[in-house]
């Protein structure tokens, strides 16, 4: 449990940068991007965030969903009788 919520911290707040000649931006979450800051565009440099809150809440569901689904195949599978 302890390094699936490592991987769910890493999911969310892991930033990929992307760098082309006009449009610099760093994108936030997987599978998800729920969040984008903006740190350069053709006009200049800017410092603008865009977050989508209902993408974080996918990710979030999707990753702790995840952890259930995992944890109960690993309780299943150690309770069991030989």
């Amino acid at each position: 449990m302890i390094i699936w919520t490592a991987f769910t911290i890493l999911a969310v707040t892991w930033g990929f940068t992307f760098n082309w000649p006009d449009y610099l931006h760093v994108n936030y979450g997987f599978p998800l991007v729920w969040a984008t800051h903006t740190l350069s565009t053709i006009a200049g440099p800017v410092d603008k965030w865009s977050v989508d809150i209902s993408a974080l809440l996918i990710d979030l569901v999707f990753w702790q969903g995840t952890l259930a689904v995992i944890v109960a195949v690993v309780l299943h599978v150690l309770n069991r009788r030989p």
